[in-house]
């Protein structure tokens, strides 16, 4: 669905997007599924704080969530995530190992506005700059503006998380503004940096991922060709 939308004027068409349902994700090198903690509670536990996880636990400097003590802790907070549908929480599985290595969800999910936000993204450092991490926020755009016919698809961050802004310019989300003192988590304050993508935006957005995505945009050793923000601005070159 393209909306018709201008700044100051009148929809002459109402949006009609859906509510997500929970079903799986596939792709090529990552499978996203929806989250049932007695099945991938104790990858994502080994991903996260196990011999496989970040040690320093930087990674959740900037989650509402995280560190956790010990598996009970973890598992405690992965226990109601399979019972929530906003937000709609996936853990993202490695097709070739078949393991959990990271999460994502679908939250503040408005289908009468035809609007959501992907958000809490975490990734193992197995996960992280793969071909498989990419893959997986594709598949939730794709998701959002082809299955569900939403029109615009949001990404916001604390304006200190360099990483994340990195991400969500890379991955072709644009900047709309910082929302000042926006909310209190881990007892400091957050300014949130703002990004979205719109409807209009998505079909050349697509095509850079689906360009970057192809087998032959990779080397015998997995590395990239052309990067994602090269693609996006040379696409025909």
């Amino acid at each position: 669905m393209t909306s018709n939308l201008r700044v100051g004027t009148t929809l002459t068409k109402i949006p009609d997007g859906r509510s997500p349902v929970r079903g799986v994700l596939s792709g090529k090198s990552v499978r996203l599924e929806p989250i049932d903690p007695a099945r991938h509670g104790k990858d994502l536990y080994t991903a996260a704080c196990g011999p496989d996880g970040d040690p320093t636990n930087r990674m959740w400097t900037y989650m509402s969530f995280g560190p956790f003590a010990d598996a009970a802790a973890f598992a405690a907070w992965l226990a109601p995530q399979g019972e929530s549908d906003d937000p709609m929480v996936f853990a993202l599985v490695d097709t070739d190992s078949g393991q959990a290595r990271g999460m994502a969800s679908y939250l503040r999910i408005a289908p009468q506005w035809a609007c959501c936000e992907v958000g809490s993204i975490w990734y193992a450092p197995a996960l992280k700059r793969s071909r498989a991490a990419t893959e997986a926020m594709y598949l939730m755009a794709r998701h959002v503006f082809e299955d569900l016919g939403y029109r615009r698809y949001e990404w916001k961050c604390d304006k200190f998380n360099e990483a994340s802004r990195r991400a969500a310019l890379r991955l072709g989300f644009q900047y709309e503004g910082l929302f000042r003192q926006h909310m209190i988590y881990k007892g400091r304050n957050r300014d949130t940096t703002w990004f979205a993508m719109i409807d209009q935006d998505w079909p050349a957005v697509k095509t850079a991922f689906e360009t970057w995505l192809s087998d032959d945009n990779f080397d015998a050793d997995g590395g990239q060709i052309r990067s994602l923000a090269d693609i996006r601005s040379s696409p025909r070159r």
